[in-house]
């Protein structure tokens, strides 16, 4: 009767440990694909577009401040707003926002 149940359980031990595996797995690779791997390419857009600024682009900075940049440094930029000028940091622009601000309106 012993020799019964541990060949019962060697054999669901084998299976069961594959069983748990193959789900774990499969939400490791769920988590990266629409997870992991959007935001990364979210931040490499972020990073060109950031990095392909130049004086007199039409700005919005996460803070909702809309501008035009004047003059740039390595990490911050100038930007001329209505009432005088203000310096950011490049980290402080809205990819988003920044694009649909530069973006023609489409007239229907």
């Amino acid at each position: 009767m012993i020799a019964t149940i541990f060949l019962q359980a060697a054999a669901g031990g084998a299976f069961g440990s594959y069983g748990t595996l193959i789900p774990m797995v499969l939400i490791i690779v769920v988590f990266y694909f629409f997870m992991i791997r959007p935001q990364v390419k979210k931040q490499k857009d972020q990073k060109k577009y950031v990095d392909e600024l130049k004086k007199g682009d039409k700005v919005v900075t996460t803070a909702g401040i809309h501008g035009r940049i004047i003059d740039l440094n390595d990490s911050t930029f100038l930007v001329e707003v209505e009432n005088g000028k203000i310096r950011f940091d490049k980290s402080a622009i809205s990819l988003d926002a920044s694009k649909a601000l530069n973006t023609p309106a489409v007239v229907k």
